[in-house]
């Protein structure tokens, strides 16, 4: 008889991205939440990588601590605040999974509705987007979502059915080209949309905020509107081209203007007229010029723009034993092929996945609670 041996197929890993940004309180829980969550899909392995954007508070601290405790769980600590869209960066250079969630720090995107966004991926999609029936942010978070929606349909050619937000999910070969770029300003949407357009909603409960504030203001909400919009889009220099000339034809009609309502009425004076008409068409062709060579400064500045996206100060490439672990940054297809990331190796008793209905309520101090 002969020997025969069974293939069992390898568990896909399954690597979550939390950008940390003074979470200390918050982060164990939404930790404990996605390991709890994922034991119920034994088909899967876990990976978590927390980036640390400000090493001013303790938050790093409380990730060194969580990494120490058990494997599958890496850190990065940055030197200084970077901005969340470069920690998700840094998180997913690091992540080596098949499949990639990015989630907040702060529980209000509920980890326990994580396998809806799995199952899309797995139906087909390759980037499935986190899409709330009611939204527990602020007046001024939700005008500002709004807003971002808006302009991400003009100038990104987001579809517009489509809702994005922070809690979303990608296949490996969509990281893989998030990963490419290198420029100072990244805006994950925009390499998302730039990398497919098979992109899906799952409908996702949005929890209270427990603790903190967010970490967006209004100058930071602008200056990630611009990098996305002038990294990813030379709209707003065409919008300046056609600008210039819808004035410049403006002017141009308003001279004839002037000079009929002089043939009419010869008592006009002349100086005023003929200053303002000039003044419009100049202005008018000026703004037209500087728009066309917006048009090429700007491909220049996507091309060029070298500076980096984060400095990395620190990361917990330790075991909990204390014995070095290979830094796993920057490895190639090959290497995070050949990687033995851990598993959570128990299960739910039942073996079913849980209901995302059952995770809509407020996070609360006991995990065990969540779903």
């Amino acid at each position: 008889m002969e020997n025969r041996t069974d293939n069992l197929e390898t568990p896909k890993l399954v690597s979550f991205i939390i950008p940390c940004y003074h979470s200390a309180k918050t982060l164990p829980f939404v930790v404990e939440e996605i390991e709890r969550t994922m034991q119920a899909l034994p088909q899967y392995r876990t990976q978590i990588v927390m980036v640390n954007d400000d090493p001013k508070d303790g938050t790093w601290s409380v990730i060194q601590k969580l990494c120490h405790e058990k494997t599958g769980r890496d850190g990065i600590c940055f030197a200084r605040n970077f901005g969340q869209h470069a920690a998700l960066m840094a998180g997913i250079r690091r992540a080596q999974g098949d499949i990639l969630v990015c989630l907040d720090d702060d529980g209000q995107t509920p980890a326990c509705e994580a396998p809806e966004l799995i199952a899309a991926i797995e139906n087909g999609a390759d980037a499935a987007y986190a899409k709330y029936e009611k939204k527990q942010h602020s007046g001024f978070r939700n005008f500002g979502s709004s807003v971002n929606e808006k302009m991400c349909e003009i100038l990104l050619g987001k579809p517009k059915e489509l809702y994005v937000s922070s809690y979303f999910a990608m296949r490996r070969f969509v990281a893989e080209e998030v990963k490419r770029y290198e420029n100072s300003y990244p805006y994950l949407l925009g390499l998302v949309l730039r990398s497919t357009t098979s992109i899906v909603n799952v409908p996702v409960h949005h929890r209270k905020r427990e603790s903190g504030t967010s970490g967006y203001t209004l100058r930071k909400l602008f200056g990630l509107w611009m990098n996305g919009f002038t990294a990813f889009s030379i709209e707003p220099l065409r919008i300046a081209t056609k600008m210039g000339a819808v004035f410049a034809f403006v002017s141009f009609i308003y001279g004839i203007y002037t000079i009929i309502k002089k043939i009419i009425n010869p008592a006009v004076p002349m100086g005023f007229s003929a200053m303002m008409t000039a003044i419009i068409f100049f202005g008018g062709m000026l703004m037209l010029m500087v728009g066309l060579a917006g048009e090429y400064i700007g491909r220049t500045y996507i091309s060029v723009n070298r500076a980096p996206q984060y400095v990395i100060r620190e990361t917990t490439d330790t075991q909990p034993d204390g014995a070095p672990a290979q830094r796993r940054g920057n490895e190639t297809d090959d290497a995070r092929a050949d990687s033995d990331s851990p598993r959570t190796d128990a299960a739910c008793a039942d073996g079913n996945v849980r209901q995302a209905g059952t995770c809509g309520e407020e996070l609360r101090k006991d995990p065990e609670d969540l779903c």
